[in-house]
């Protein structure tokens, strides 16, 4: 059993691997777009920073190790997390292959519902919906940390940006409209300049926020591992050498080892880098000036960090991709090129009971032929 615990803790972090690069382009694709910064230099500048947020928190890792699916209905077992793993890595290789910026997020999290109700033989109580706990910010469940941040993390991240772009652009007119000094630097060359070197600072806040939220997820699905293995006795007899897989404390504790492994692998994964998802952003959508990326990538990293603060999986995908259509609606609402946007709202709706679907025929096929 030892030896299938490893194979899950190994795919999970094949799965940040993936995460990193997958969603690479999500906090660089607008640094990259207004040239910026190269490539290189960008992804070298986001995986750095991804390694620093993926260390300043657990929150995140907290609710999908005990807040999503209720182990009191559902023996969650290594072949279970196992199966949730491989329905959200093949959804994110193939959206990946598509260049559509789907949500490894919610790819996650849709492999864990559809792996947990074939474990449960279709009891959707091995789900928890909803859970009060006091106050409204430390309620867990599927309503209060996926459906409700899916819907409202989007809605901000538009709303947002949009915000950002039109108080810059008051303030340079202001600048403008008062002569002298002032006017000469509201003057595009010096905007362009001014937000070329501002945008550097955005870029590095997005690729925290990344770290900060998504590699947390990871962390939580082997923190579950670990309690699951624990309770049905696979870790009873374990060598010297793997002590350090014993839980200490409760689920909701996370090891600093998990911590640390999952920072770096994220940030080894971004460092590879995943440029077809940058064109869809970068370029596909709308074009981006340093001003715009600087709006669209402080929208998104606000919402990113603010999510993880409260413990949501949000969706860097969502907020930084509706971050730029705010953006880019402010700019001139014609600009947008909604036959884009419209494939990657289908990868949005899709990717939970896409994730999902194939993670529950996989535990499926593994029960019929004896292996779960």
């Amino acid at each position: 059993m030892l030896t299938l615990v490893l194979l899950v803790i190994f795919t999970a972090l094949v799965f940040e691997f993936i995460n990193g690069f997958h969603d690479t382009a999500n906090s660089i694709a607008t640094v990259v777009a207004t040239k910026v910064l190269s490539p290189m230099k960008a992804v070298m500048l986001a995986a750095g920073m991804n390694l620093v947020g993926a260390l300043m928190g657990t929150a995140v890792a907290k609710t999908i190790a005990s807040g999503l699916i209720d182990t009191n209905v559902v023996e969650v077992t290594s072949q279970v997390i196992l199966c949730a793993l491989l329905g959200g890595i093949i959804w994110n290789l193939i959206t990946w292959w598509k260049g559509l910026p789907s949500s490894s997020s919610h790819a996650l999290i849709g492999g864990l519902c559809g792996a947990a109700l074939a474990a449960a033989h279709n009891n959707f109580d091995a789900l928890i919906w909803s859970e009060t706990v006091g106050d409204w910010t430390k309620n867990k469940g599927l309503l209060w940390k996926v459906v409700l941040p899916m819907v409202t993390s989007p809605l901000a991240g538009f709303l947002l940006g949009m915000l950002i772009m039109v108080l810059l652009w008051a303030i340079i007119a202001g600048m403008a409209k008062a002569g002298g000094k002032l006017a000469r630097l509201a003057r595009p060359r010096w905007v362009n300049a001014f937000f070329g070197k501002a945008q550097v600072f955005s870029a590095a806040y997005m690729g925290y926020a990344h770290g900060h939220n998504d590699a947390q997820k990871t962390m939580g699905i082997i923190a579950l591992t670990l309690f699951a293995a624990e309770a049905n006795g696979s870790l009873d007899e374990l060598p010297t050498w793997a002590g350090f897989l014993h839980p200490a404390g409760s689920e909701q504790d996370i090891a600093t080892w998990i911590v640390v492994t999952c920072a770096i692998v994220m940030a080894i994964g971004t460092a590879a880098g995943g440029w077809k998802i940058i064109k869809t952003l970068g370029h596909k959508m709308v074009k981006l000036h340093p001003i715009n990326g600087f709006a669209a990538e402080t929208a998104s990293a606000t919402i990113l960090t603010t999510a993880a603060h409260f413990g949501m999986p949000v969706s860097t995908t969502h907020s930084i991709s509706t971050a730029i259509m705010g953006v880019g609606f402010a700019k001139n609402p014609r600009a947008l090129k909604f036959t884009v946007i419209e494939r990657i709202l289908w990868a949005w709706i899709l990717t939970i009971p896409a994730a999902g679907s194939v993670a529950y025929g996989l535990l499926w096929a593994a029960q019929e032929l004896g292996w779960a």
